[in-house]
């Protein structure tokens, strides 16, 4: 939901989801890595980071399809200083309607009311944090 919610949905997160473009198996060395950049390992796929930002990461996302193809769909937002690629509200929602945790089906009207929101006001609107499609 982080990239939602920098995209103007109106909700809250307590972690980031990073997906990797790498098989699962290789999740060792995102964890090495990880370590060495001083952060607490959490499970296999999560992290804490030193300020004890949560990070997940995924190396699928169910609904959609592989790394390749969603990367063509990315959207480009500003976020402190830096140009971070997050999948479009679509994608999400998408992905959303697959998961359908509760947490998932509470966000879906969420998505839905934002992307109803920048069409009626257009695909260029400024919704969202530093958006730039």
């Amino acid at each position: 939901m982080a990239a939602a919610v920098l995209q103007g949905v109106p909700a809250t997160t307590l972690d980031t989801d990073l997906w990797l473009d790498l098989p699962l198996r290789q999740y060792v060395r995102v964890l090495t890595l990880c370590r060495r950049l001083g952060a607490g390992i959490l499970a296999n796929t999560a992290v804490a980071l030193p300020d004890d930002t949560l990070v997940n990461f995924v190396y699928r996302v169910t609904g959609l399809g592989g790394f390749a193809a969603e990367w063509k769909r990315v959207r480009f937002v500003r976020w402190h200083g830096m140009r971070l690629p997050v999948l479009p509200l679509e994608s999400i929602l998408k992905s959303k309607r697959a998961i359908m945790r509760p947490k998932d089906i509470a966000h879906v009207p969420l998505l839905k009311q934002t992307i109803a929101l920048r069409r009626k006001l257009g695909r260029r609107s400024k919704i969202g944090v530093g958006m730039k499609d």
